[in-house]
């Protein structure tokens, strides 16, 4: 099995593509060892190597956030720790562990506004989540009002130093051009 590595925007946070499906659909991340104990058998074992700080799990790749450590000294044990979880036949997420879309939960915006809601996760997901996947993150659609789109910053996108030059300059230009009632848009955790 070969794993590629590529580097993203946030130097904190390395892609890795093992040549397979990851995710069949959606996304998951993970900010702690419980929580990826929990629900998934391969981000439980990328946690147990020192200095991981999260994981995203993707269609067809692992970004791995570290906390400080020396990718040199994390990048093989990363790379053996992926390749032996596709080895062993584990799922890579836990049966029922992501029931249901929790990226629809808590969403919030005005009834009036559906049809610009609509309009704008269109443009999120034709426009703007294929190129953040290619750099190892997501975005998804959190909120609208008062001309405010409200978004979350997922894998390699959280806490990148590039996120807000993204959001503001790329996503919210985009946004304004094709749905003029967008202002602003920012991101929420």
């Amino acid at each position: 099995m070969f794993i590629q590595t590529e580097a993203t925007p946030n130097p904190a946070t390395l892609k890795f593509l093992p040549g397979k499906v990851v995710l069949e659909t959606g996304t998951a991340e993970f900010r702690d060892e419980t929580e990826a104990r929990a629900a998934s058998p391969l981000a439980a074992r990328l946690f147990a190597i020192p200095g991981v700080k999260s994981v995203f799990l993707g269609y067809d790749f692992i970004t791995v956030t570290k906390d400080g450590a020396d990718w040199q000294h994390m990048k093989p044990a990363i790379l053996g720790n992926i390749m032996e979880h596709f080895m062993s036949g584990q799922p890579v997420i836990a049966s029922g562990a992501l029931g249901g879309s929790a990226d629809e939960e808590g969403e919030f915006f005005n009834e009036g506004d559906e049809t610009i809601v609509a309009t704008i996760k269109e443009l999120l997901d034709t426009r703007v989540r294929p190129a953040v996947a290619q750099d190892g993150g997501d975005i998804t659609f959190k909120g609208f009002r008062d001309g405010v789109v409200y978004l979350n910053m997922k894998g390699a996108c959280s806490g990148c130093p590039s996120s807000t030059a993204t959001l503001k300059h790329g996503v919210q230009n985009l946004l304004r051009h094709f749905v003029p009632e967008v202002q602003e848009v920012e991101a929420v955790a």
